[in-house]
This record gives structure tokens, C-alpha cells and sequence, in this order.
């Protein structure tokens, strides 16, 4: 017990998204009075792997980087969870995100468990080929916790579908065959499935859809996703340019976009096809002519009905949270609102779409890709976002209804929803020895 102690205090005291994970965790542990001998096994990884990662870098000298791969749960199945490059990438972080995977993958009834993985590197001060370099010793590294019936990296922040066909390959050549299930998130010439790169964006769409329709049931003002709505999207990346290009085409006014170069903002509503016709060749926001400067700052806080933090965790906090108005939260990132944030919004009575159901749709997408390769038979896209919006569908009314049962938060609800499965899966499981 004093070694889980010293692990999860360790992991406390560097991580904000860790600490505020535990705390969610808590949370719903009082909320659904969870046996508390699961809720401490639940505060902790059940393994967590530091590697070093040396390198040719291109002028010939060596650099050694510091990798993670953590498996926070794995009841249910084998471990699922992206790839993260980030030049602020650590083990607490890692394991906070590892742990809200479990969460996840529980709450949308998936047969997986919660893992995540990174490299403290800044991948935009990499060439090709010492980000290939990167990707392959890291693969190497990990490869004795990583595989098919183990765990299943996928790609996250700072890194794509040519990182994970690295990792596939490398993994293969120290197998001695393809071993395509062993990453997700792959190019569909190499076992990848249609709809992948969308699914995340898609998906927190598909939940914003639900809100509005679940917000005109119960009385709320009505937002109606048409050009009576306004959107603002912070993270015009993987993740929201996909939603905000989905949302644009429902017809909703998406005023607001930004990413590291800044915010632009336009009150009559972006061209959100012109905007990615930008940023394809320009690589940032920054110079789109048809719009203000503003910034990332200034994007959280315009008066708008659904705001979509799409970037990175901790953007909305104490600090800023009085001057956030939308009436619609959908978290695309992993824990964008802090804890004390998250009550104050509560409070207020904005609606909050929690990360561990808003962005959900991929990991659900990697687990058909999971599927189609295990099978060697593959879907059309339509069947996939079919299946998706099935699967989304589901979970949101599963949320809604523990939210209305317990008369709680919607992140306290999608909490016990993922939880509950766990504690019986592990009630049943028992402990070893």
C-alpha cells in the first residue's frame, strides 16, 4: 500500500489534467457510494514505463529523449490509447490521460482498457527522417507491453497516421510479420479504417446534436444548429477542424477558430472550407484575410451558444472561467476545464459534454479499425459512421439518465456511467492473488 501511496503522490504533484482526474474520480465515488477498496485501485496505473529514446539527430550528434507508455486499466480488455508528442509530455500527465481512457472506453461499452503514451519532444523542431528515427527506437522500446492482445497505441496530439504506419512497421520487423492490429489510427493502405481521422471531430458533433435536441426536451432555450447558433472552436486542429467543418455544414455560424498562431473571428460566421483551404497552405491560421485577429484568450470568452475547447487540457480555469458565456461546453480535448472551473460553469447552468463521452468517437473507430484488421474484412465509411453514431447515441442517453437519477454534474454522470462497469467487471474479475 505505501508503494501505491508514493506512486500516486508522485503523480499529484506534476500534473494538473492527474490531479484533476483523481478528483472527478472521487467525485462520482461519493456520488454512486463506490466501494472504496475499487476507488483506490482506481487512483493509481497498473504500470507505467519510462523509456529513454536516443537519436541521430541530422547534424550527426546524438539526443536522447524521455518516452512514456502507462496502462492505467485493463479489466475489460487489452489497453488502448494515443501517442502524444508534446514538449511538455510527462508520466503524470500521461498517466491522468491513461486513466480517463479507462473511463472512456468503459463508459461507451468498448472491450478495452484505459493506456496512453508519449515523447517530450516538440515534433514541429523535427526533420522526417528524426521523427521517424523517434518513432521507431521509441516502438522498440515499448515493444514488450505493446501488441495486439496488450495494448494499442494510437496517434494524439503531435502525432498522425505516418507515425503509426512507423510503429506498425517496426513492430512487425521485430515480430518477424505484419502485425497490423498492433497500432490504430493507420493508413487505410496498411490495414486503417474509413472514417478514422474524422471520427474524433465527428463524434463530438454528433454530441452536441444530442445536447441541443436533450436541452429543447427538458425546456432550456432551444439551440437549433442552424444559422441562428454561433460556435466558437479553440483548437483548429485534428480534432476542431473536423467539428467545426461538420458543424459548419449543418448550417450553424461558426464565428471564432484558433490554433498556436492565434484566433480569427468573423460575427457573420467563418467559411470554414476557405479556412482549411488556408491552413493547407499556410500551416497556421494566422493571415486569413477574411476575418479579426483575436486571441486564444479572447476566443473562450465570446458570448457564443456552443464553445468547443478542442486543444489541449486546463485552458478554462479559476482564472478565466468568469468570462467564459457559452451555453454549450463539448470538451474535444482531454480535461480542457479544471475542477474549480468545472463547478462555477455548473453552477452558472451551461451545459457541459464531458471528454470522456464528447470526444470518444476516436477510440470508438479505432476499436472498428481494431475489429476490420483482426478479420481482414473491412467496412465502407458509411457502415462506420453509422455505427458510430449508434454507439454515441447510446452513451449519451446512458449519461443522461444517471444525470437525471442522481441529480448530479454531467461529468459526475459520465464518470459513474464508465465507473459502474468497471466496479462490476472488477467486483467479478476479483484480486490476485
Amino acid at each position: 500500500m505505501s508503494d501505491s501511496k508514493s506512486l500516486s503522490s508522485h503523480l499529484w504533484d506534476f500534473s494538473d489534467l492527474y490531479r484533476n482526474a483523481v478528483l472527478q474520480l472521487e467525485e462520482a465515488a461519493t456520488t454512486m457510494r463506490l466501494d472504496p477498496n475499487i476507488a483506490e485501485r482506481l487512483k493509481v496505473p497498473k504500470r507505467a514505463l519510462i523509456v529513454s529514446v536516443p537519436i541521430r539527430l541530422d547534424d550527426g550528434t546524438i539526443k536522447v529523449f524521455e518516452g512514456y507508455r502507462v496502462q492505467h486499466n485493463m479489466t475489460l480488455g487489452p489497453g488502448k490509447g494515443g501517442i502524444r508528442f508534446h514538449p511538455e509530455v510527462n508520466l503524470s500527465e500521461v498517466a491522468g490521460l491513461a486513466m480517463l481512457m479507462t473511463f472512456k472506453c468503459s463508459l461507451v461499452g468498448l472491450p478495452l482498457g484505459g493506456a496512453k503514451g508519449g515523447i517530450r519532444v516538440d515534433p514541429s523542431q523535427l526533420s522526417r527522417q528524426e521523427a521517424q528515427a523517434l518513432t521507431r527506437r521509441y516502438t522498440s522500446e515499448i515493444n514488450m507491453i505493446i501488441g495486439p492482445d496488450k495494448d494499442i497505441p494510437a496517434p494524439d496530439v503531435g502525432t498522425d497516421g505516418q507515425h503509426m504506419a512507423w510503429m506498425m512497421d517496426t513492430f512487425s520487423q521485430e515480430k518477424g510479420f505484419a502485425v497490423p492490429g498492433v497500432v490504430t489510427g493507420k493508413p487505410i493502405e496498411i490495414g486503417g479504417s474509413l472514417g478514422r481521422a474524422e471520427s474524433t471531430g465527428r463524434g463530438v458533433v454528433y454530441t452536441i446534436q444530442h445536447a441541443a435536441k436533450h436541452l429543447a426536451a427538458i425546456g432550456k432555450p432551444a439551440v437549433k444548429l442552424d444559422g441562428s447558433t454561433t460556435v466558437s472552436v479553440h483548437g483548429f486542429g485534428k480534432v476542431g477542424a473536423v467539428a467545426a467543418l461538420e458543424i459548419y455544414h449543418l448550417g450553424a455560424k461558426v464565428v471564432a477558430v484558433s490554433d498556436v498562431s492565434g484566433g480569427i473571428y468573423n460575427k457573420n460566421g467563418l467559411n470554414i472550407p476557405d479556412v482549411l483551404k488556408h491552413v493547407s497552405r499556410n500551416k497556421v491560421l494566422a493571415g486569413y484575410p477574411e476575418a479579426e485577429t483575436i486571441s486564444n484568450e479572447d476566443l473562450l470568452a465570446l458570448p457564443v451558444d456552443v464553445l468547443i475547447p478542442a486543444a489541449i487540457d486546463g485552458v478554462i480555469t479559476e482564472k478565466n472561467v468568469s468570462r467564459v458565456k457559452a451555453k454549450i461546453i463539448a470538451e474535444g480535448a482531454n480535461g480542457p476545464i479544471t475542477t474549480d472551473a468545472l463547478k462555477v460553469l455548473e453552477e452558472r447552468g451551461a451545459f457541459i459534454i464531458p471528454d470522456v463521452l464528447c470526444n470518444a468517437g476516436g477510440v470508438i473507430v479505432s476499436y472498428f479499425e481494431w475489429v476490420q484488421g483482426m478479420q481482414n474484412f473491412f467496412w465502407s465509411e458509411n457502415e462506420v459512421n453509422a455505427k458510430l453514431a449508434e454507439v454515441m447515441e447510446n452513451a449519451f442517453r446512458k449519461v443522461i439518465e444517471i444525470q437525471q437519477s442522481y441529480r448530479c454534474g454531467m461529468k459526475t454522470a459520465a464518470l459513474i456511467a464508465g465507473v459502474d462497469r468497471l466496479n462490476r467487471a472488477m467486483l467479478l474479475r476479483g484480486l490476485f492473488p
